[in-house]
């Protein structure tokens, strides 16, 4: 097993830029940990190291395995997923409040990350095989299945912020695949049916636009009714799944609106992240100078609010640089789904740009706090095996695609 296809200058800057990224994860952890009171954090950075190391071994496996193998096993992949996160339930190790891994000694291996890949394997399988129009409900339904099956396990852990990567994950790709925006909005209506739940005025209006939105588009008897009873299930249970979140989930959303309800406790760590970038300014406080991080103010600031330190350190620039490396990332990979000639590598690559984007979005929304606290991490950045693996799993599927965009 070789190299194949040819080392573009696209490939060779993918490459860089998830270098480049994970260097400046393994600083942060480093300065996020140094001065740290407990013996866990303690050679964090050295782990973390280990993990860019290990990521960078299977990115190259990942670049050398061609795309038609995952291709013909997407489904396999698939059981064996559906199988994982459901022992989890009965042999998971139970950490913060979830049960999200299988604990082997010294490692911890969280499916859902991978989970990621094999659910947007499978998508673009069917997806790219099916010879139905991409409004046809069968095509749209059996789509709805292979996401939400894992979904439900990923909520059962519970784990809310994966579970939204992977649904954001089936509206990029159902664009992809050709269907209309106008459809993926009558999709996501649900959504705003829970939200608008809590004040009847909201919802009867947001009922009355979607029957208009079906009107206009005769999507065909069945669809239709579907998506109205939906809704109305939706607006009806809102309030008792409001009842079933956790605690610390609820605590989220109420904090997100407003952190000052509770400045020492559920929003303090919004609160000391504001402080902490907005104390940076433009150039920051230099490396390891940051008082908010240095000085434990700021919780979990190795994992999820990494870019609360680097924002603190090394200002709006240095934000700025972490920004311009994702986006480059974007554009690459973008520009490379376009021009593959196969569509299941078309696809993935598609995939893979929206679960960077999405993450990278409200990762750096929530540490602005314009965002939800859903515990996704900082691809590259974020302290984390099974993240870091799966950052470099993501570019090495990128850089496999542009490598071999002539194949069919």
């Amino acid at each position: 097993m070789g190299i194949r296809g040819e080392l573009t200058g696209s490939a060779l800057a993918l490459t860089v830029a998830g270098l480049l990224l994970s260097g400046i994860g393994v600083l942060m952890v480093y300065s996020a940990t140094h001065t740290a009171v407990s013996a866990f954090e303690e050679g964090l950075y050295i782990k973390q190291l280990i993990w860019v190391g290990i990521g960078f071994c299977v990115f190259l496996i990942v670049v050398m395995l061609p795309m038609r193998m995952h291709e013909i096993l997407s489904y396999i992949y698939y059981i064996m997923l559906i199988l994982l996160l459901a022992g989890l339930l009965f042999y998971g190790r139970v950490g913060g409040g979830s049960m999200r891994w299988y604990s082997f000694g010294f490692l911890h291996f969280q499916p859902s990350e991978l989970g990621k890949v094999i659910v947007l394997f499978a998508m673009a399988r069917y997806l790219s095989y099916s010879k139905k129009p991409s409004q046809h409900f069968r095509r749209l339904m059996l789509t709805g299945i292979l996401v939400l099956i894992p979904t439900m396990l990923v909520l059962r852990q519970p784990d809310l912020g994966t579970s939204l990567v992977y649904l954001v994950l089936m509206l990029a790709i159902l664009y992809w695949s050709g269907l209309p925006p106008v459809y993926l909005l009558l999709i996501i209506s649900p959504v705003f049916s829970m939200i608008t739940a809590f004040h009847p005025i909201s919802y009867i209006v947001l009922f009355a636009v979607i029957i208009l939105l079906l009107i206009i588009l005769k999507p065909g008897a069945f669809m239709a009714s579907a998506i109205v009873v939906v809704n109305l299930l939706f607006g009806m249970v809102t309030p008792l799944l409001w009842n079933r979140l956790a605690d610390y989930q609820k605590s989220r959303i109420l904090i997100f609106l407003n952190p000052g309800n509770d400045p020492q406790g559920a929003g303090y760590q919004i609160i000391q992240s504001k402080i902490a970038i907005g104390s940076g300014g433009l150039l920051g406080k230099g490396f390891l100078g940051g008082t908010q991080t240095n000085l434990n103010y700021l919780p979990v600031r190795h994992t999820d609010f990494v870019f609360s330190v680097v924002g603190e350190e090394f200002g709006f620039l240095g934000g700025l640089v972490i920004i311009s490396l994702f986006a480059l990332i974007i554009f690459l990979g973008l520009r490379t789904a376009v021009r593959v000639r196969n569509r299941f590598t078309s696809f993935v690559c598609v995939g893979v740009v929206t679960i960077l984007f999405f993450q990278t979005v409200v990762n750096i929304g929530m540490t602005l706090g314009i965002m939800p606290v859903t515990g996704l991490p900082l691809h590259f950045v974020s302290y984390g095996g099974s993240s870091m693996i799966l950052s470099w799993v993501l570019l090495g599927l990128l850089v496999n695609a542009e490598m071999s965009w002539q194949e069919y």
